[in-house]
C-alpha cells in the first residue's frame, strides 16, 4: 500500500482516532533556544541523561526536540500535560506509554534524520516507521549485500545504475520500519524477509521465510516527507486510513 504525501496538513484542535485512522506528524527538529528549553523542561531523568550521552551539540538539541515534540503529541491525544507522561520499555528497547489498564492503548514510533522526524500514532494497533535522507555519497553495495536478501539484492542489480541509491535507502527503510513496529529489534534479521523497493512498486512485505503470517499482518505505507527523504510506515492490520499532520514550533505546542 502507498501513501504518496507531500503535503502535511495543520492539525485540528481536537486529536481523535476515528476508525482504522493512523496519525502521522512530521517535525522540523531546528528550534529557537527558547522553544528547546521548553520542551527539555517536560523530559524525564532518563531522558536526560540519554540526551547528555550525544558528543555533538545539535544531536542533543534533536533528541531533545524530538522527545519533548512526542510527549507533546501524545499529551494532546490524552488531554494530559507532557510531563506527566510515562514511557515502559520492553527487552529491546520499544518504549510504550505506561496507562491505566482501562484505556485504550495508545501506540507510537519515532524516527528522525538530518533535522526532520516523523511519529507515527495509533489507537490500539502496533505502528512503526523510519525515515532515511537519500544520501548521494553513501555507498550502498556492501550495506545491502550485508542486510537485504538475496531476492532484494537481485532486484537492486536489475535496476538502473541511477535509480539503485533511492531503491537502497526505499528498502532499507521498509525493513526498519517492519521491524521497529514488531519491537523485537535486531533480533530479526533483516536478510531473513523480503520488501519491495523498486521505484513505483507499492510498498509491501512479500516474504517472511520463519513465519509467513506476518505477511498479511502488517500493512505499509511509503510516505514522502521531502523532496530528498524516503520513509515507511509500518502498521498492525490490513485497513487504515493515513492522516498526515505538521507539527507548528510555537514555543513547544
Amino acid at each position: 500500500m502507498n501513501a504518496h504525501v507531500s503535503d502535511w496538513e495543520i492539525p485540528p484542535n481536537n486529536l481523535i482516532f476515528n476508525s482504522d485512522e493512523v496519525h502521522v506528524w512530521r517535525v522540523d527538529l531546528e528550534m529557537t533556544a527558547s522553544c528547546l528549553q521548553s520542551l527539555q523542561e517536560t523530559l524525564y531523568t532518563d531522558e536526560l541523561k540519554r540526551a547528555e550521552r550525544f558528543y555533538f551539540q545539535n544531536d542533543r538539541a534533536h533528541f531533545i526536540a524530538a522527545r519533548g515534540v512526542l510527549r507533546t503529541i501524545l499529551g494532546r491525544y490524552l488531554n494530559r500535560n507532557p510531563d506527566e507522561l510515562r514511557f515502559s520499555y520492553n527487552h529491546y528497547g520499544k518504549p510504550s506509554l505506561v496507562t491505566a489498564g482501562s484505556e485504550d492503548k495508545l501506540c507510537f514510533n519515532v524516527s528522525h534524520s538530518y533535522g526532520i522526524a516523523l511519529i507515527g500514532v495509533t489507537q490500539n494497533r502496533e505502528v512503526g516507521i523510519d525515515l532515511e535522507r537519500i544520501r548521494k555519497d553513501f555507498s550502498y553495495q556492501q550495506i545491502a549485500e550485508s542486510f537485504f536478501s538475496p531476492f532484494e539484492n537481485a532486484v537492486l542489480r536489475s535496476l538502473p545504475v541511477h535509480l539503485q541509491q533511492k531503491a537502497f535507502f526505499t528498502g532499507w527503510t521498509r525493513k526498519e520500519a517492519y521491524i521497529k513496529a514488531v519491537g523485537k529489534g535486531l533480533s530479526i534479521p533483516l536478510n531473513k524477509f523480503d520488501v519491495t523497493l523498486a521505484p513505483g512498486e507499492p510498498a509491501a512485505l512479500l516474504n517472511f521465510q520463519e513465519n509467513p503470517q506476518e505477511v498479511s499482518r502488517w500493512t505499509l505505507i511509503e510516505l514522502i516527507p521531502g523532496s530528498d527523504m524516503v520513509a515507511t510506515l509500518a502498521v498492525e492490520g490490513d485497513r487504515c486510513q493515513v492522516l498526515c499532520w505538521q507539527f507548528l514550533n510555537r514555543g513547544g505546542k
